[in-house]
């Protein structure tokens, strides 16, 4: 095959490798969002629960009926957050989207792979081995849980400004051994 078709399969790998780094990234946002969700329900409700026990105690010293509605209300607002919620696990949610990111991970290592052994693959080598990664890539878009605009705008942020996914020279040579250094 021509060097402009072999141009033109290396874009749309990269570019392959692109969408699914900026989707990997996502469900790392979204992850982080749900969390921090998690996080304030699990306070408000504690909170709320210590307001509501405390009032319930007053009452047996101070028999005011101003005390016992505020007690009420407050009973009934946990009530209501805590059957609310009941039909949210969170923490569910966030384990799906752990699974779906390491599994976009994975897919991600195997197209720098790709691309790092590019040169050395035939033309048929390459199709096939991104026809595998585009199926598994589908698989696992067919059995994710959905995002939203939110992690999107932060994986953006992340990636195109912050270089969240990137390293710099200097920095991968901290990380390595001395022995792996590029840069002596």
């Amino acid at each position: 095959m021509t060097d402009l078709y072999r141009n033109k399969l290396k874009t749309q790998i990269r570019e392959a490798y692109g969408r699914e780094t900026y989707t990997y990234t996502t469900h790392l946002k979204y992850m982080g969002i749900l969390a921090e969700h998690q996080e304030h329900v699990k306070v408000a409700q504690i909170i709320i629960s210590a307001l509501s026990s405390g009032g319930i105690i007053s009452t047996i010293f101070y028999n005011q009926l101003a005390l016992k509605l505020i007690s009420a209300v407050i009973s009934t607002l946990l009530l209501g957050i805590n059957l609310y919620f009941k039909n949210f696990d969170l923490s569910d949610e966030i384990k799906q989207h752990r699974i779906t990111s390491d599994k976009l991970w994975d897919i991600r290592e195997d197209y720098v792979s790709l691309l790092t052994d590019f040169e050395t693959l035939t033309d048929k080598e390459i199709i096939t081995k991104r026809n595998d990664l585009k199926n598994r890539t589908y698989t696992v878009y067919c059995h994710s849980p959905k995002t939203n605009s939110r992690s999107y705008k932060q994986a953006q942020q992340a990636l195109k400004y912050d270089e969240e996914q990137f390293f710099s020279v200097e920095e991968l040579d901290r990380m390595l051994p001395e022995q792996l250094r590029e840069k002596k």
